[in-house]
């Protein structure tokens, strides 16, 4: 029988797994709250035991006069909820009964951004979807209505209302977390959606049709087993899809009488767990998922002072038994972020099969977010029992590793990483500058938590180039921003200090290029040894595209010789 929990007053009390240090510290079902128009509203979350951070989240409107634990104990949901390793979120209605004038559905969306606080588990805004059963179908189509532009998929089961499509013109009023790099800009996008319902007439047809020109559907029905109508994409796109693929299907299941059993939802979740909501310049993007072993990555372990550390391994099958040496990039994800997170965020494993080189994507240490928090948030450099973690060495012996295995040229390994991973980018350029041609740190180049003496000289010189958002909380600073890209100052003092033992001119040229504006910093020899670029209408974020423009534009132009010598396309630095 389930037993509703409160969550531990104290989580930094509790163990983390040294051998996966991303598995959750608690198991069961827990009662958590959100406030919603000043009032507080319960909601619930069950850990599936053995659980690790990032999976995927069901947010769920159960039906009316139905409660938590009956809707729990008499369904499927816990069973499922362990067999395909997700969070699973349920909503309460107040007084047994769902409101559908803006209230319920602010409550649902008010869940999405309150399940990533990681104050009791960790969550992504990558992989959230929502699900609406009976009463709860109307208020889970408004929250996707009013926020499509975070929810990664929408699954209703029941009857539609007039009541809905009022949130056709409504949208989610935009929210930055800071620290838990949540940004919500609550617009109208795309979205998967699968809706069952007694048949496509009156307000479920105009719902329908919603969803069909929110997704730029064609007209052409096609089925399949489990749905009546599945309408495509129109095949016409004017955008590359680099950054977002035009995905969004809509799927209507007619007939519907108000039984949902496993085997069907277990159909829909295999449809809409597909998509995956991503960080982006402008709005979240939209793509399909990228399972690492499906894609060909392998994931590999080595033991580092005590913790089982990991990192996922792509080799395009061109450079597999290829006897020449090639290029090696070390990509790492952000803070709570993952390796596997990273790889569908960064899109680095497609440069790597179209450039032929190696991209090995690294999980982070472990470090405290908040007071009496967990442990186990996962972040570069980090510190575990009061005591700080040195992550180069386990880099290092990563590359290592990888050498014994592959023919790499020393002379083109390279590193990036977005926050926290541009932190340690920029880290592993100043402690290892003889491994690194070149390295590209986004939306952070330094830890602004600590304090640290101006560098006297970074022996040999390590090319950096510097991507963040114009609207980046880390890196942007409005009223105090310094240089011509209005940067915090412990940044500027950074980039100062990089010119100054670079010996760049400080007067750099400017130049654009679609989103991102350039400005680079030239030696004598008018070699760029330092580019900054900002990209607009973006907050803390990466995408495929600047994985591409970083390889592309940067770090393939600059290599070593035998001896150390920088070179830039082909000329000594």
């Amino acid at each position: 029988m389930l037993e509703i929990k409160q969550f531990p007053a104290d989580m930094s009390a509790l163990e983390v797994d040294h051998t996966d240090a991303k598995r959750c510290l608690i198991s069961g079902l827990f009662e958590e709250k959100v406030e919603v128009s000043g009032q507080k509203r319960r909601f619930y979350t069950y850990i599936v035991p053995g659980l690790c951070s990032n999976q995927p989240c069901l947010v769920v409107a159960p039906p009316e006069d139905v409660s938590v634990l009956d809707f729990l104990e008499n369904g499927f949901w816990i069973r499922f909820a362990e067999k395909n390793q997700i969070f699973l979120h349920i909503l309460e209605p107040e007084n047994g009964k769902y409101r559908l004038d803006g209230t319920d559905s602010a409550y649902m969306n008010k869940v999405y951004v309150e399940i990533q606080s990681r104050r009791f588990y960790v969550t992504m805004q990558d992989n959230i979807y929502a699900v609406g059963i009976g009463g709860g179908a109307a208020v889970a189509q408004q929250a996707a209505m009013e926020m499509a532009s975070e929810w990664s998929g929408l699954a209703t089961f029941g009857e539609m209302t007039p009541e809905v499509l009022q949130s056709a013109g409504r949208v989610h009023a935009g929210e930055n977390t800071g620290k838990t790099e949540l940004v919500v800009s609550g617009t109208k996008a795309q979205l998967p959606v699968w809706m069952c319902w007694g048949e496509t007439t009156g307000d479920n047809q105009a719902v329908r049709d919603y969803w069909k020109g929110q997704n730029d559907a064609d007209n052409e029905v096609f089925s399949n087993r489990w749905a009546d109508e599945i309408y495509f994409p129109s095949r016409v796109c004017k955008k590359s899809q680099v950054n977002e693929e035009k995905i969004a299907q809509v799927r209507v299941t007619n007939g519907w009488s108000g039984d949902l059993n496993e085997e069907f939802f277990t159909a829909i979740w295999d449809f809409i767990s597909l998509a995956r909501r991503h960080r982006s310049f402008s709005k979240k993007a939209l793509r399909w998922y990228e399972d690492p072993a499906a894609y060909g990555a392998q994931l590999h372990t080595l033991e580092v002072d005590g913790f089982t550390r990991r990192w996922y391994e792509y080799v395009p099958e061109s450079v597999r038994n290829s006897a020449a040496p090639v290029p090696l990039v070390v990509c790492m994800h952000g803070r709570g972020g993952s390796a596997e997170s990273f790889i569908d965020l960064s899109g680095m494993n497609r440069v790597a099969e179209e450039r032929d080189f190696i991209v090995l994507f690294p999980e982070a240490s472990v470090y405290q977010q908040h007071p009496g928090g967990l442990r186990n948030v996962l972040l570069w450099n980090g510190s575990y029992q009061g005591k700080p973690i040195d992550d180069v060495p386990f880099i290092l012996s990563m590359i290592e590793d990888v050498k014994s295995r592959y023919a790499i040229d020393s002379g083109r390994v390279y590193a990036c990483g977005q926050s926290s991973g541009g932190m340690m980018t920029s880290a592993l350029a100043i402690r290892a500058p003889e491994v690194f041609a070149a390295v590209a740190p986004w939306s952070a180049i330094r830890n602004p938590d600590f304090d640290a003496p101006p560098l006297e000289k970074i022996d040999p010189m390590v090319p950096y180039l510097f991507l963040f958002g114009e609207n980046d909380w880390l890196c942007v600073d409005r009223e105090k921003g310094e240089l011509e890209y209005h940067v915090a100052p412990d940044i500027a003092a950074f980039l100062r200090n990089l010119m100054k033992i670079y010996q760049l001119d400080e007067t750099p040229h400017r130049y654009a290029c679609g989103e991102i504006s350039y400005y680079v910093y030239l030696n004598a020899k008018r070699v760029p040894l330092l580019v900054v670029g900002t990209v607009k209408e973006m907050s803390h974020a990466n995408y495929p595209r600047e994985s591409w423009n970083t390889y592309d534009e940067f770090l393939s132009k600059f290599s070593r010789r035998a001896d150390g010598t920088l070179v830039y396309m082909g000329e000594e630095v």
